[in-house]
């Protein structure tokens, strides 16, 4: 386990009183790692500090498992002051404030998109235990339903559900179906989700679908955490024995309103557009701009990568671990210009990059011709950090 956290966080952490952490001294009996993403000038942030504060001390004094847990803060602070400051108030280690690289391979591992955020992780292999470990802290102060790790569906939706002619359906009628779990709330003013119970009734007056009802906090709050929603509204789409199928069940449909491609299975390869140029935050993606304007021009540069992006999803899927890449290919458009623009790329094309908009960083393979063996070797290369980073 030492050896797996040192490769997942150096040698070295930080505590508040600026002392070093050796990473093999957070404990043999360590079972749990909680990665705190966050910064000091972050209000929101703040708050949560003081809860997750409270929280820790708590399960530090009291719980049977005090020993299996620990939190390790990743600070997106540009400030040192700040950050040492902002340190201080907590009980426990941080990544070094210079370590901005491992900062953010954290971040894309983890597919962070919002502070504050923290994931509970397997200290020994690094699969996530819960995502959301936010509402960990709000719904199980006690810490007693430790270790937080997910649940059945079926068991975490279990109850009545709600029509929108105020008819029940129990949630035993789902087995056996594809479901989607839409994530939502009605907008009552643009700086708050507040969602008020006459809100939700207008909202939901608009489904045609099935709903936990809005007395359910409890049950909410597991769905969420059970599939850690960072944002809203998500929709995600889950097979017929409840396994997941996508977490992009929203860009899917604006995509394909037709439902052809129904139930939407990640597919290695996708067309830049307008409805899926969002995932380009989600982490490092590789995108191959090409000199296309017309339906059909992008599908030979479509297969010829492929075959890569097939067989990183296929290992990846193997080692029960999200992809470290996604695939794009991307013609002559207005997305395509938008995106050069905000990158700074040239307007060469064929061209081929790898774009990591939470780092700011993108890389650039200048080559006459591109080909699979380029591509692999490219991929390979940016996988074992062998590639220097250009600013975006």
């Amino acid at each position: 386990m030492s050896e797996f956290l040192v490769n997942l966080l150096g040698e070295r952490l930080v505590n508040g009183e600026k002392a070093e952490v050796d990473v093999h001294s957070l404990g043999s009996k360590l079972s749990l790692l909680g990665l705190y993403f966050g910064c000091s000038l972050n209000g929101p942030c703040k708050q949560f500090n003081a809860s997750l504060c409270e929280f820790y001390s708590k399960f530090k004094k009291s719980s049977e498992h005090k020993d299996k847990l620990e939190i390790v803060f990743i600070s997106s602070d540009q400030d040192q002051k700040q950050w040492q400051d902002f340190l201080q108030e907590m009980q426990w280690p941080a990544l070094p404030f210079k370590d901005r690289h491992k900062k953010m391979k954290l971040w894309n591992k983890y597919k962070v998109t919002s502070i504050p955020s923290l994931v509970f992780i397997d200290a020994a292999t690094g699969k996530v235990v819960c995502r959301n470990g936010l509402l960990v802290v709000r719904d199980d102060p006690k810490g007693l339903e430790f270790p937080w790790g997910p649940k059945p569906f079926v068991e975490v939706v279990a109850g009545p559900l709600l029509r929108n002619n105020r008819q029940t359906t129990d949630s035993g009628a789902l087995e056996g179906s594809y479901v989607g779990v839409y994530f939502s709330a009605h907008w009552v003013s643009k700086l708050y989700r507040h969602v008020k119970k006459e809100s939700f009734t207008q909202y939901f007056s608009e489904m045609p679908w099935l709903a936990v009802p809005y007395t359910d906090e409890a049950r909410r709050s597991r769905l969420n955490r059970l599939y850690g929603i960072q944002g809203i509204p998500t929709l995600i789409l889950l097979d017929t024995e409840g396994h997941m199928i996508t977490r992009q069940g929203r860009v899917e449909i604006l995509n394909d309103p037709d439902c052809e491609l129904f139930p939407w299975h990640p597919r290695p390869v996708l067309e830049l557009s307008e409805s899926n140029a969002v995932q380009l935050h989600e982490g490092p993606c590789l995108v191959l701009f090409v000199d296309a304007e017309e339906e059909g021009e992008l599908e030979p540069a479509k297969e010829l990568i492929q075959p890569i992006a097939e067989k990183i999803m296929a290992k990846y899927k193997a080692k029960e671990e999200e992809t470290p890449l996604l695939f794009f290919v991307a013609g002559e458009d207005d997305m395509s210009d938008s995106l050069r623009d905000y990158t700074n790329l040239p307007e060469a094309a064929p061209l081929l990059t790898i774009l990591d908009m939470s780092a700011r960083a993108k890389y650039v393979k200048d080559v006459e011709e591109i080909t699979p063996a380029v591509v692999e070797q490219f991929v390979s290369d940016f996988l074992a950090e062998k590639l220097k980073p250009e600013p975006i």
